[in-house]
């Protein structure tokens, strides 16, 4: 058990909370949501906006979003995304329904994994004292693990283009591991998803610092085997797409 939760009783009951589903309350109001939004941008995540929910639909005049409440509003939005509070603020309160997403592939990428398999990690590695990031939780089922990016604007050809796995849209083709880099996002706390209290939480907040992601990722990538074996009765599952 890492220092952070080892010897604070009060700490190992959050974080078993966490683990069963419980989450910590977040802040109500538009003031605790812009209060999110800026520790998220000040984390150095590049946010933008997003749709959401209306009813069990979209915002969006799309019929039939196959997304709906998980997408960006605009088509520029890799270079719309940015972490300037003043901007963050204006589009939280002239968008007050509005989600955010994130960028990845800019500073930080995402390690997405089905829920289960995501808290089975969680625990270990924390028990393990392996340094953890920011963890968020979507209720569709995903544990979202932000990392350090591996590539960099100033190392272009250390870019791992997310269309290498699967595009943001495809995610129900993909319940295994995904690894968001450059050209996709994630929805970033705090969130709402169509259908009655759901959305995406922080289960770690942005304070903690971006581990690498290969850190995580041996332990992340077990995980999800078992999980798909689980799910698949027993059989091993078809191989997921992976990083070339």
């Amino acid at each position: 058990m890492s220092a952070e939760f080892g010897g604070d009783p009060g700490k190992q009951g959050k974080l078993s909370r966490w683990l069963r589903g419980r989450r910590p309350k977040e802040a109500a109001g538009d003031g605790g949501r812009e209060d999110l939004l800026r520790a998220a941008a000040d984390a150095g995540l590049p946010l933008a906006p997003a749709a959401h929910p209306a009813g069990y639909r979209c915002s969006c005049d799309r019929v039939g979003c196959p997304t709906p409440a998980r997408h960006p509003v605009s088509f520029a939005w890799q270079t719309q995304s940015t972490t300037d509070r003043a901007q963050i603020e204006r589009w939280a309160r002239h968008q007050p329904q509005a989600n955010f997403i994130t960028a990845t592939g800019m500073v930080h990428d995402v390690l997405d994994v089905p829920l289960e398999a995501g808290r089975e990690t969680l625990r270990r590695l924390l028990e393990a004292g392996v340094e953890v990031g920011p963890v968020a939780e979507s209720d569709d089922g995903r544990l979202l693990f932000f990392t350090l990016t591996r590539g960099t604007p100033e190392d272009e050809d250390e870019w791992w283009p997310c269309e290498l796995d699967c595009h943001p849209e495809t995610m129900d083709e993909h319940p295994g591991l995904r690894w968001h880099c450059r050209g996709s996002y994630v929805l970033v706390p705090p969130a709402r998803l169509p259908g009655e209290d759901r959305g995406v939480h922080w289960v770690r907040g942005p304070e903690h610092p971006l581990p690498d992601p290969l850190t995580l990722l041996e332990t992340l990538t077990d995980a999800c085997a078992r999980y798909a074996v689980e799910e698949n009765d027993g059989h091993p599952a078809a191989a997921w797409p992976s990083r070339r």
